[in-house]
């Protein structure tokens, strides 16, 4: 259960959301546990008294108490479930937040590195599957467990007052090896297999994505065919996984059922002496079993929690394990800022895992204000040296220092949001007027003066209301926007014209004057003003 230990502590968080939403969900139990109980004794009660009167026996009944606690309960039940389903779904969005927001600070915490060694079908098992497997805990798990343990204590005291200690205790037992069953019995016989399931349904997914972003080379290849069919093969595998898990989370359902059922005829049964002794009378003796057979309600929801507390033990694992920063001993500290400098790298090497190096012993100081190109061809390593530059790689040995820095990845990253939205990101409390600025410096303002919404124009999803072109100028501009003292560039003008470039090139000379500038580029042409340029490779 460690496992669960960060996302449990996340989730009592809110222990106050908690114990009211638990209070509601007993109240709806209870209601209709009191609605069954009042029922069988009333209609129990009825019976009786109509036996006597037909023997010409005097007989009274009142109506209206019984009655009315049937309506009572009939009506709370109702709006208890009703407030409880709206109060703990509320909750349960309460505490995806706080899991996904917790998931995102653990993963900027991680080195990108780190990031990168799962793809992007791994991710998203994890940012969806992974979570929701969480976010649930409580109202699947945590809640009806609590309240099945508590309500059968409580019955356990009513066969106490109503009967004696010896039929309380005998209910006792029975409902207690029904709660192991139920619970302790399902785990210990499903957790293997629904982590392994857990681990299969992440396999099949990943291969599904990636069966769908190669279709076409497959197609090519004249395998779509064999690799559908291994894919089947793998779902009749997980399928028959899940199949088995099922079974033993049924039989155990079944039991526990069964179990709850043992106790009421046993009550029935134990009852009835006291009943031939004049100890109870025959509503009475009725009411006990009735209200343990509404005990199922609660039993029922446990073994399938249970049986899939596995899976999520797995997926809590994928994410502490996936989601933990890790410790590079071996580098060395970083090194000081010499006075006038706004970057510092010392006898840099940068590798992969299982990979050779992309280049050893690399030095750079770069004076303040200065700009400075680098060059080099597609694997030379220049995204690497600029992730190293920026902190987001971890250099094998070595180390490097830098100003405050904004950067420009190779990959252009817009957010499904307005343009407003994706440029004040680097730079919150720019004004309209300094928008306009830098968007005629990227060559934007006529672009987005003639929409409608200007700079509340939607951009899409990723951008894909822009060209190639137009998204790179836009994360462009965010990058210049930044107050950061040094500017990191990779590759800034891809997807841009010449005419275009040269235009942008000169304006932003008189921007960024002043300021630190890294850019890195295939080629000169690529590249904006430099003071000198670095050849990768060379």
């Amino acid at each position: 259960m460690s496992e669960l230990k960060p996302w449990l502590t996340l989730i009592y968080q809110r222990p106050g959301r908690l114990f009211v939403g638990a209070l509601l969900m007993l109240a709806a139990l209870l209601s209709g546990l009191g609605l069954l109980a009042l029922s069988g004794w009333f209609i129990t009660e009825t019976a009786l008294v109509g036996v006597l009167l037909a023997a010409s026996l005097p007989a009274t009944i009142n109506l209206y108490v019984p009655g009315g606690g049937i309506r009572f309960f009939a009506v709370s039940r109702t709006v208890s479930r009703y407030v409880e389903r709206l109060y703990n779904h509320d909750t349960v969005l309460l505490l995806l937040t706080d899991i996904r927001v917790a998931l995102f600070r653990k993963l900027a915490a991680t080195g990108r590195g780190q990031r990168r060694e799962l793809t992007g079908a791994q991710w998203l098992s994890r940012l969806t599957s992974d979570v929701d497997a969480l976010d649930t805990l409580y109202l699947r798990l945590i809640a009806p467990t609590a309240l099945a343990a508590f309500v059968a204590l409580l019955l356990f005291g009513l066969a106490w007052i109503l009967f004696d200690v010896r039929i309380a205790a005998g209910v006792a037992l029975i409902l207690g090896f029904a709660f192991v069953v139920a619970t302790i019995g399902v785990y210990a016989r499903t957790a293997r297999i629904a982590a392994r399931q857990s681990d299969q349904q992440e396999s099949l997914r990943m291969a599904v994505v990636e069966h769908l972003e190669g279709f076409a080379e497959l197609t090519a290849a004249g395998r779509v065919g064999k690799h559908g069919a291994w894919l089947m093969r793998q779902a009749h595998q997980t399928a028959t996984e899940q199949v088995k898990a099922d079974s033993r989370t049924g039989w155990h359902l079944a039991g526990s059922n069964l179990l709850i059922n043992l106790s009421a005829a046993f009550a029935l049964w134990a009852g009835f002496e006291l009943f031939r002794a004049g100890a109870i009378s025959g509503p009475v003796l009725v009411l006990l079993p009735i209200a343990l057979l509404g005990l199922a309600e609660v039993y029922s929801m446990l073994p399938e929690a249970f049986g899939k507390l596995g899976a999520t033990q797995a997926s809590a694992a994928r994410l502490n394990r996936d989601c933990r920063s890790k410790d590079f001993e071996d580098v060395r500290e970083a090194i000081e800022l010499p006075s006038g400098a706004a970057l510092l790298a010392k006898d840099l090497t940068v590798k992969y895992p299982e990979h050779a190096p992309l280049f050893t012993h690399f030095d750079l100081q770069v004076a303040t204000g200065e700009r400075v190109g680098i060059l080099g061809h597609s694997g030379s390593g220049k995204s690497s040296l600029a992730d190293t530059f920026s902190g987001l790689l971890t250099p094998s040995s070595g180390a490097s220092s830098s100003l405050p820095c904004a950067y420009l990845t190779q990959k252009t990253v817009l957010f499904e949001d307005t343009l407003r939205a994706n440029l004040l990101l680097g730079a919150p409390d720019t004004s309209d007027a300094q928008l306009w600025r830098v968007l005629e410096m990227v060559d934007l303002a006529e672009r987005f003066g003639s929409e409608r919404d200007q700079l509340d124009t939607w951009l899409g999803s990723s951008g894909s209301r822009l060209s190639g072109g137009e998204a790179r100028r836009v994360v462009l501009a965010r990058v210049l926007l930044s107050p950061a003292p040094l500017l990191i560039l990779d590759e800034p003008f891809t997807g841009v014209d010449a005419p275009t470039r040269e235009k942008i090139t000169k304006q932003m000379d008189v921007w960024l004057e002043g300021r630190t500038v890294i850019s890195l580029a295939h080629g000169s042409e690529a590249l904006p003003g430099t003071d000198r340029v670095i050849h990768l490779g060379v």
